[in-house]
């Protein structure tokens, strides 16, 4: 997976910028590949919760037409057209001063940021399955 808190791509923008580092980066991260497995458990730890994951082939989230990215954020199929995706060079970046906050941090702060919404938004999310949509999928991925 390879994803990017904002607060560490803005800082990183205005240290190369202030340094005068000019080029074309991939900037993403974290700095060392980690697994759609380590994604959630590291969000787990950082908004303090213990989940019970539910795995489903890739074949079943295309036959049950789930949409990368809109139904399940940071997703990507490792095939066809989007393989590769989370497998940018970033050491570009990395070598241009990029540096990250741990996983558990990004999540924590994403969560005491999201709970400042006003209390419609929320209610309102543009990415991700709604609870009846997931508990349809669960009911199938379970026969």
């Amino acid at each position: 997976m390879q994803f990017i808190d904002v607060l560490d791509l803005a800082e990183w923008i205005i240290r190369v910028a202030e340094q005068r580092i000019t080029g074309v980066f991939n900037a993403t991260g974290p700095a060392r590949s980690i697994t759609m497995g380590e994604m959630p458990a590291g969000i787990a730890q950082g908004v303090q919760v213990d989940p019970k994951l539910v795995w489903a082939p890739a074949a079943f989230l295309k036959a049950n037409k789930v949409s990368a990215w809109r139904d399940m954020p940071v997703w990507i199929p490792g095939e066809g057209e989007t393989f590769g995706f989370h497998r940018r060079d970033i050491r570009r970046a990395i070598t241009a001063g990029l540096t990250y906050r741990p996983l558990p941090l990004t999540a924590a702060d994403t969560l005491a940021w999201f709970l400042t919404l006003p209390s419609e938004r929320p209610t309102k999310l543009r990415a991700g399955v709604t609870a009846k949509r997931e508990a349809e999928w669960l009911a199938k991925l379970s026969d």
